[in-house]
């Protein structure tokens, strides 16, 4: 017959009755390391006072500690790099009084990084911090390694026109939107010529190729920033006539990576030159650039984007 025991034999069973008091002292001696020592005493009373004292020895050795509340994390800040344009042995453009484009763009990011980081709403990073040289390329892949929400390049080049005067911004497309931004599409673009022959910009080709990755949501996002930065600047800083404008700058083709180039004005402008190289002028650009990056990160669909 079977018995549901091992061998179906249960004589042991009756041989020895198992003490009732062993299993529940058991349980009381283990709740020695959850409870202190007036908390057994209300579960357990029979328990024998050496089991109590060692109890309390134990929940003094190790307290217990209430625990940790676990909320949903707050979202990562969006981290915004700062590109200021050419450095080391490219100066970029030279103004009229000998100021060179490479120290306005430092002086003027340098100045945007503080008012960012002090605003407490971001992370920020700079493409180079001091006057050396980046090739064009190596610009965006620094802003990949940092996984930026957002790549702002800062320039004050110069146009064979004088009398040309205020800033604009720039936005990546295979074609320019007119002369003078493919003009000074290709002057940038040059810049890598800097780098000597280990630096070896892509082909037309390859350029065209790598523009076509660009996804759709990296341009609305980049066509938001730049008609921010324009709203932003209207009211303080002389704008062009047609501010917002496109061409195929290499520094702005991340596939991913939102991007404008931002032209503080021209150092071949005389009055430009003048305001770039005042402190209080580079704080006003600054300022209307916070205004502009908090408008664009105000936006739910850039907040999500920069977030992932």
């Amino acid at each position: 017959m079977t018995t549901g025991w091992p061998d179906g034999n249960k004589a042991g069973l009756t041989a020895r009755r198992p003490d009732p008091v062993l299993p529940r002292r058991a349980v009381v001696a283990g709740l020695g390391v959850l409870l202190p020592g007036s908390a057994l005493a209300r579960v357990a009373p029979h328990v024998p006072a050496h089991v109590h004292a060692a109890a309390a020895a134990h929940h003094a050795a190790h307290p217990l500690h209430a625990p940790a509340i676990v909320g949903r994390a707050a979202a990562p800040k969006p981290l915004v790099m700062l590109d200021p344009g050419h450095g080391g042995k490219d100066p970029g453009a030279i103004g009229i009084s000998g100021t060179y484009e490479k120290h306005v763009a430092e002086a003027a990011a340098s100045e945007l990084q503080r008012q960012l980081e002090a605003s407490g709403r971001y992370r920020v990073a700079m493409t180079r911090a001091d006057d050396r040289f980046i090739p064009l390329e190596g610009r965006v892949d620094i802003a990949h390694s940092h996984k930026a929400s957002l790549f702002i390049s800062m320039h004050a080049d110069a146009l064979t026109n004088r009398a040309v005067r205020g800033a604009s911004v720039y936005t990546l497309s295979s074609k320019a939107s007119d002369r003078q931004t493919a003009m000074l599409a290709r002057t940038e673009n040059s810049a890598d010529r800097y780098g000597g022959p280990h630096v070896h910009a892509d082909s037309p080709e390859v350029q065209e190729i790598l523009a076509s990755l660009v996804t759709e949501e990296t341009r609305h996002g980049a066509a938001h920033m730049a008609s921010s930065i324009v709203t932003a600047f209207r009211p303080r800083i002389g704008l062009l006539q047609h501010p917002s404008r496109h061409a195929s700058f290499v520094v702005l083709k991340s596939a991913d990576i939102p991007s404008v180039l931002v032209e503080m004005g021209f150092m071949s402008n005389h009055m430009d030159e003048a305001a770039l190289r005042q402190a209080a002028h580079r704080m006003v650009v600054a300022g209307a650039m916070v205004q502009a990056i908090d408008r664009y990160f105000a936006t739910d669909s850039m907040v999500t984007h920069a977030t992932g």
